[in-house]
């Protein structure tokens, strides 16, 4: 399920321009408690692996660079997605109930909610990204020192770790092994791109346009809900299905 949520402010809405973490922050702060701590904490695992199982999108809004900040005027939108209904319905409850919610230093409110259909109908989609995809692996120097190798279209390991991570959240979700069909294709429409965003202290390396996605309908579901590639519920991997009339 996927949730757009405008917000509005009687002031300028203003943000650092590597906001990420103030998002993350921001959704466990507004849905249910115990759901928060679970996620946060543990979240759905799958052999040693763990997943929170939502994404976001980058804010929305008239941007003005500031310095090393974001000027989004009085109104802002944002992208929340996730395959748990519980996750969806907690955080559009708490925000229509809360009169005055707190994004970074700002006061904002809802202005509007809306239920936004993502559903894989084929095993063939067209998404832009809503936010970067991240694929990764983490590697050994030489000296047994760990660093970070991204990947971006067009390199074999980019859609080999994509399969690979969607065929993890859905048996980490579903807690029970499961058979799909073929792998994934996920190849550029036009112009794809390298985005750098720092989290935190962490420079990540995402991949933004659109792009053609082929493979078994299940595992493009749950892309869609929880995001393609890694590292999602800190805002990486959200896309919104396209048609062709808006290519």
């Amino acid at each position: 399920m996927q949730i757009k949520i405008c917000f509005v402010s009687d002031t300028d809405i203003l943000l650092p321009s590597q906001y990420n973490h103030l998002l993350q922050g921001f959704i466990y702060n507004n849905i249910d408690d115990e759901l928060a701590e679970f996620l946060h904490d543990k979240g759905y695992v799958y052999k040693s692996r763990n997943f929170k199982l939502f994404t976001y999108s980058k804010v929305f809004g008239k941007i003005k660079k500031i310095n090393e900040k974001f000027n989004f005027g009085n109104k802002i939108s944002l992208v929340m997605s996730s395959p748990i209904d519980l996750f969806c319905k907690s955080i559009a409850n708490s925000m229509l109930q809360k009169n005055n919610l707190i994004l970074g230093q700002n006061h904002i409110k809802v202005e509007q909610i809306q239920i936004i259909k993502n559903t894989a109908e084929s095993d063939e989609i067209i998404v832009r990204t809503l936010s970067p995809i991240v694929t990764y692996s983490t590697l050994l120097r030489p000296d047994n020192s760990k660093y970070t190798c991204y990947f971006m279209p067009g390199e074999t390991d980019f859609e080999r770790i994509i399969y690979e991570n969607l065929i993890k959240k859905c048996m980490a979700l579903n807690n029970e092994e499961t058979e799909f069909e073929g792998t994934i294709s996920i190849k550029p429409i036009g112009n794809c791109r390298q985005q750098l965003v720092k989290y935190k202290d962490f420079v990540i390396k995402g991949a933004v346009g659109k792009f053609l996605i082929k493979g078994d309908k299940r595992l493009l579901q749950m892309g869609l809900d929880a995001g393609f590639g890694g590292k999602n519920s800190q805002g990486f991997g959200c896309v919104s299905i396209l048609d062709e009339r808006s290519l």
